[in-house]
């Protein structure tokens, strides 16, 4: 009977295609995992995870310690160190406020004597000065081969800052999520770090679901990904961006929010003396992270495969800034453009 059965070629075809996709991604993530098998337990490199902020602190910041440790024991070709502070902590908790009937009136949209928390700031502003200072100083950061700043914000007291910038400038590797553009603002002119990460953040708008454009689909930070992927994220603007002096990895090609058409830049990397310097601004979202996240109302707006999908993004970003995945860093265009 099975000799006898008509098989529809548009079915055919499209079973075909999946499995190529899936097969693609198999190559990929085992592509990405090779260099770590060939590393001992001893070889494998070092890098100081830091969390910390001095501004807006996102929700996102635990789920993605959470992952990129995972990511680390998975790979075996790195290991992290965490510089993490955070202000939800027992130890910075005061009485909660009473609000005053006066308030209750200046904020009809609150609910009346609803109890506000407080953190102690100083104690935390001294906790996160002092992680900094253990982890940060120029001898500490001489263990490291590298650092990611994870949805840092703020100007963070790093105790040398002049130091850390040479040593990412002499060969460390520097890794930049989301917020971590939202960091070491200059006053009128870029500062030292901005000119590094060659940008900085401006402004947002609404989350939105938007097309993404994988500019390098052969570097290790976009193998996994789909030539056009579509994410639903926070979408950053960012001025002192300039085209000339970084490789595009991510791109949109029309105003997130407003829809008009240009080059809106989301992933990046690039050379910085001897040190390579990888940046995506994803991952404001817990549902970019983790495949398994879900809100209070047990919903997600990203797929367990888009989480998936970025895990590997920021996992190959990683290994290329370690020297350990290859990768182009030189910029595609020469016209220097600045958003």
């Amino acid at each position: 009977m099975l000799d006898n059965q008509i098989v529809n070629p548009k079915k055919l075809n499209t079973y075909n295609s999946s499995m190529q996709k899936l097969l693609l991604f198999l190559l990929t993530f085992f592509a990405l995992s090779l260099p770590t098998r060939q590393l001992n337990a001893a070889d494998a490199k070092k890098l100081l995870l830091v969390s910390v902020t001095q501004g807006f602190r996102h929700s996102s910041i635990e789920v993605g310690e959470k992952i990129l440790q995972q990511l680390a024991e998975r790979s075996g070709a790195f290991t992290l160190d965490l510089a993490s502070v955070s202000p939800r902590e027992a130890r910075f908790a005061l009485p909660p406020e009473e609000p005053s009937a006066e308030a209750d009136q200046n904020n009809p949209g609150r609910r009346p004597g609803r109890r506000r928390p407080r953190i102690d700031t100083q104690a935390y502003n001294q906790a996160v000065k002092d992680v900094l200072h253990a982890k940060m100083s120029p001898e500490a950061l001489k263990a490291y081969d590298g650092v990611i700043f994870l949805n840092t914000t703020g100007t963070l007291p790093i105790p040398d800052v002049a130091f850390f910038q040479q040593w990412i400038h002499s060969g460390a590797a520097f890794i930049g999520m989301h917020s971590a553009s939202d960091t070491f603002h200059g006053e009128g002119e870029p500062s030292e770090y901005t000119k590094m990460l060659n940008g900085e953040f401006l402004t947002h708008g609404r989350q939105e679901t938007v097309a993404l454009h994988n500019v390098d689909p052969e570097h290790a930070a976009n193998q996994p990904l789909e030539k056009i992927w579509t994410v639903h994220d926070e979408m950053y603007l960012f001025k002192n961006y300039h085209r000339s002096l970084a490789h595009s990895l991510l791109n949109m090609e029309e105003h997130p929010n407003e829809r008009t058409p240009g080059h809106y830049p989301v992933s990046w990397c690039r050379s910085y003396g001897q040190g390579r310097v990888f940046y995506s601004s994803l991952g404001h979202r817990e549902d970019m992270w983790d495949p398994e996240w879900k809100d209070r109302n047990g919903e997600r707006l990203n797929s367990p495969e888009n989480a998936r999908a970025y895990q590997q993004h920021v996992l190959g970003g990683i290994l290329w800034a370690l020297g350990l995945a290859e990768g182009d860093s030189q910029p595609q265009v020469t016209t220097d453009t600045v958003k």
